[in-house]
């Protein structure tokens, strides 16, 4: 695993410095397709061990306990390497999306609550659009049918021609307000019609290979 490098689904931590930074790793990998997380590794691969493998697991139990809302439960296995513990967390795709991240109480004493997802090998937050799919969204779940219309199949028409659209872009293209293009979207990304792409800066939306209209 260490070979293959971090990924979608990997990730190296030397340390847990916080067990607020490592639930956010833990719940985006819970809410995209899950993942490991390997502590006690460097970020170039090399293996430097935990200090206290007791002391680390509590602290990850904490995180997928207290700072995620449902609570998460990562497999833990404890892996001894050349004198040196590495301590391995499973964390499964849930079936109970999107968790949220409980963060501190702000200024106003609200706590802060975010959703993140796995995007390659970082840890963002979710759009509203995203986290409205995590929603409806069930590993087990087979592909929602949604009715065509002329919006759908100008869409359609145009990512054929352009590969790609923002919700904003859409709304422009049929003449309607963001709100309406980003419901349309969504409801064709949870149904397998279309794709939804996030980046760090953007999100945008390609037709599936497989679509039909």
């Amino acid at each position: 695993m260490i070979d293959e490098g971090e990924g979608f689904m990997l990730e190296f931590k030397r340390r847990i410095s916080s067990p607020e930074k490592i639930a956010r790793t833990i719940i985006s990998l819970a809410n995209t397709k899950g993942g490991t997380i390997l502590f006690g590794v460097d970020d170039n691969g090399s293996i430097v061990g935990v200090e206290s493998e007791k002391s680390e697991i509590e602290l990850i139990e904490i995180a997928g306990r207290d700072f995620s809302d449902p609570q998460i439960e990562p497999l833990i296995e404890i892996v001894p390497f050349d004198g040196k513990d590495v301590i391995v967390c499973y964390i499964p795709e849930s079936r109970t999306k999107p968790h949220y991240f409980l963060g501190p109480v702000d200024q106003t004493n609200v706590e802060n609550t975010r959703v993140y997802i796995r995007v390659n090998d970082k840890t963002i937050m979710a759009s509203k659009e995203v986290i409205k799919i995590l929603k409806d969204e069930n590993p087990d779940a087979p592909p929602l049918k949604v009715t065509i219309g002329e919006n759908e199949k100008r869409l359609f028409v145009h990512l054929e021609t352009n590969d790609r659209i923002t919700v904003r872009e859409f709304g422009r293209l049929v003449n309607i307000s963001d709100r309406r293009a980003s419901r349309i979207l969504v409801s064709l990304v949870r149904a397998g019609v279309v794709r939804i792409h996030t980046h760090e800066k953007e999100e945008y939306y390609t037709l599936a290979h497989d679509v039909q209209y």
